[in-house]
């Protein structure tokens, strides 16, 4: 795993403006930061006629080598919302190793109030940004901000995008070659869409040379203030002597674009139907949420209080980079939410119950910055819970608890969202380029494009009946606040959890039950999970009077999580199943094999499931991986983790497993 990025260590000159220690350079023209990076950067890259030539639901990628104060983001923000049509998207792609923290960026954006009206959203939203992708929605869904946080040759590779601008924008040369180097440009290059432009502040011979050699085009103009020229350039296409990038696997591969009407059908409303369905109508799709019950969030995301409890490696594992991105989107997706009823970012303290979470715990706080988690030890954790405690632990300062519904009731609540409550698919047909919802003989809805977001339920359709999910029923007891238990002032989880209370009641569980496909909440679980309870703090087990509770009273629910073999999500489009294993039967000869036949894709059909207990951080930004597969933008996650949570991993593991099978060793 990468070192922990520390945040931009920066000195301020007597005009107020930061200047990096890292790399002892400035981030803006001390002359006019604002004019030159007009000039240099949106007239080079002919925004501002880009911009107005855009049609409804048309769209512009820009990415940019060093984010900085993010002054170039938002004066093509400014630029976009003077010249584009409303129906239009902007999304620019972002790489940078060490990112201001809040108060350094509010205080060098600060120094621009023309951009004001721009600085407060972004501010709003940069928040839980840590290492890897961080994706911010801004202006309604219109503008979309992917953060790269690290080092720009570990980020940029991992990039799945087509760029139509780039900004070069790192400091200068002599001061981070690491910043201009043929293998960077190289990534440009690769990423760049036909007919990408390029620009940037320096007219250094030996850095044209390299982004020449690379594709571009590049050719000198004359610079502003003090820079005597600058250079601009196009994309040519990749070099014919230069071996071309390697190719993504087929059933990795985009699917086609889908042209024609924008409606798509989301079955389940839910965590993730919810999210999948906000995140196709902010980019202009009309969405059909179709729900079984009388209402949204009624099944395992009908829960009172769910917690961002972040399960992570030291070791950068997909699940782990998943869980980071997923908990940062989430976490930005809240402030838009009542905080103290809807949720509450009261932090999440994780206790160190027995040697070996103590170890996992030490490792994760050297992985980790102590922004997102830190060690405390037995004291400290009884301060910052407000109860006593016998253990100390690893706190998450950004976590807390949410109510799921209030999350779901938000994101469907988008004008081009519909609800049909009371609508249960059985079975899907295509007709001709439509998918058909049945119940039975009644026809409920038919669109071009259908989400699968129903949990376990998505193996009753044939094209996903094959998905390894498994559902687990989890039960929560209602605990009644008492004036001792208020003390609370933190969710606290051991082998289970609980929360502060939120409307008079704390939340409490949750169990675990392989076994049981009844939802009729159980004594034996409530009384299991008073066990919880007393194992995370006999102290607050007694303010709440636990001992005197009759398990057969007290109030809960249970629903069943859905869950996948490797507890990653299943997100993306998916395959005819016989066919599939047809195109690469050769697969089971050859593990290595690469075959090229093209995926046989079942047109317009998706899927995001098996969140298991972390729908709260995985299922939203999920939406967003969905909405860019079918929009054809920049994935919100590093490619390795989108094919990780591909659909087609298992049908390609079976393949090779059969090999395995017929030829053992």
């Amino acid at each position: 795993m990468t070192p922990v990025l520390p945040n931009a260590q920066l000195d301020w000159d007597d005009q107020g403006r930061p200047h990096s220690r890292a790399f002892d350079d400035v981030y803006f023209s001390d002359k006019s930061g604002l004019e030159e990076t007009r000039y240099v950067f949106l007239e080079q890259n002919r925004l501002q006629e880009r911009f107005a030539a855009l049609p409804v639901g048309g769209r512009l990628v820009i990415g940019e080598t060093g984010f900085g104060t993010g002054l170039n983001f938002l004066c093509a923000w400014q630029l976009f919302e003077q010249h584009a049509v409303a129906g239009a998207r902007l999304h620019f792609v972002s790489v940078e190793k060490y990112p201001l923290s809040h108060a350094d960026l509010q205080r060098a954006l600060a120094l621009w109030p023309p951009l004001q009206p721009f600085a407060e959203q972004l501010l709003a939203q940069y928040i839980a940004i840590h290492p890897g992708f961080q994706q911010l929605v801004l202006d309604n869904g219109r503008v979309t901000l992917t953060l790269l946080v690290g080092d720009v040759m570990e980020q940029l590779p991992q990039l799945d995008a087509q760029v139509d601008a780039w900004f070069l924008d790192g400091f200068a040369p002599a001061k981070n070659p690491e910043m201009w180097t043929a293998e960077l440009f190289a990534e440009l290059a690769r990423l760049a869409a036909p007919g990408s432009t390029i620009s940037t502040f320096t007219s250094t011979g030996w850095v044209r040379r390299l982004i020449n050699a690379a594709g571009f085009k590049m050719k000198r103009t004359p610079g502003i203030g003090h820079k005597w020229e600058i250079l601009r350039g196009e994309f040519l296409g990749w070099p014919a002597e230069t071996p071309a990038p390697a190719a993504v696997k087929p059933w990795f591969a985009r699917p086609p674009a889908l042209h024609g009407e924008r409606h798509a059908l989301v079955i389940g409303g839910g965590l993730a139907g919810c999210a999948s369905a906000a995140s196709l109508a902010a980019r202009g799709w009309r969405v059909s949420l179709l729900e079984r019950h009388e209402a949204l969030a009624q099944e395992a995301s009908g829960n009172p209080q769910g917690v961002l409890y972040l399960k992570l490696s030291a070791h950068g594992t997909a699940l782990s980079q998943m869980i980071v991105s997923g908990f940062g989107h989430t976490r930005r997706l809240l402030e838009h939410l009542h905080r103290g009823v809807d949720w509450d970012g009261c932090g999440v303290l994780q206790l160190a119950f027995n040697a070996k979470e103590a170890e996992r715990q030490a490792q994760l706080a050297g992985a980790f910055a102590p922004d997102l988690l830190h060690l405390l030890d037995r004291d400290q954790a009884q301060v910052r819970a407000g109860v006593g405690l016998e253990h100390g632990g690893l706190f998450f300062p950004e976590g807390g608890w949410v109510h799921p519904p209030a999350l779901c009731q938000w994101q469907a609540r988008h004008s081009g969202i519909n609800v049909l409550a009371h609508h249960e698919v059985l079975e899907l047909r295509k007709v001709d380029d439509h998918w058909q919802a049945w119940d039975g003989e009644q026809l409920l809805a038919s669109a071009p494009v259908v989400v699968l977001a129903g949990a376990a339920e998505v193996k009753r359709f044939a094209a996903s009946a094959a998905l390894p999910l498994k559902r687990i029923r989890g039960q929560i007891t209602r605990l009644p606040q008492t004036a001792d238990s208020q003390a609370l002032a933190t969710v606290v989880c051991a082998e289970g959890y609980v929360a502060p209370p939120r409307l008079g009641e704390h939340t409490l569980g949750a169990s675990f039950n392989f076994h049981s496909d009844d939802l009729a909440p159980t004594a034996a679980e409530h009384a299991g999970n008073l066990e919880l309870l007393e194992e995370i703090s006999p102290d607050l087990a007694r303010r709440l009077q636990a001992a005197s509770l009759a398990p057969d009273a007290l109030e809960g629910r249970a629903a069943f999580r859905c869950t996948s073999p490797d507890y990653l999500p299943i997100v993306g489009p998916l395959a005819d199943p016989e066919a599939f294993d047809l195109a690469y039967d050769a697969l089971r000869k050859d593990a290595r094999h690469a075959p090229q036949a093209a995926c046989p894709w079942l047109d317009g059909l998706y899927v995001n499931s098996g969140h298991g207990s972390r729908g709260l951080i995985t299922a939203p930004l999920s939406g967003e991986l969905l909405a860019a597969w079918l929009d054809n933008e920049p994935l919100p996650l590093p490619r390795s983790v989108a094919e990780a949570c591909h659909p087609n991993r298992f049908a390609v593991r079976a393949l090779i497993r059969s090999n395995a099978v017929k030829n053992p060793r």
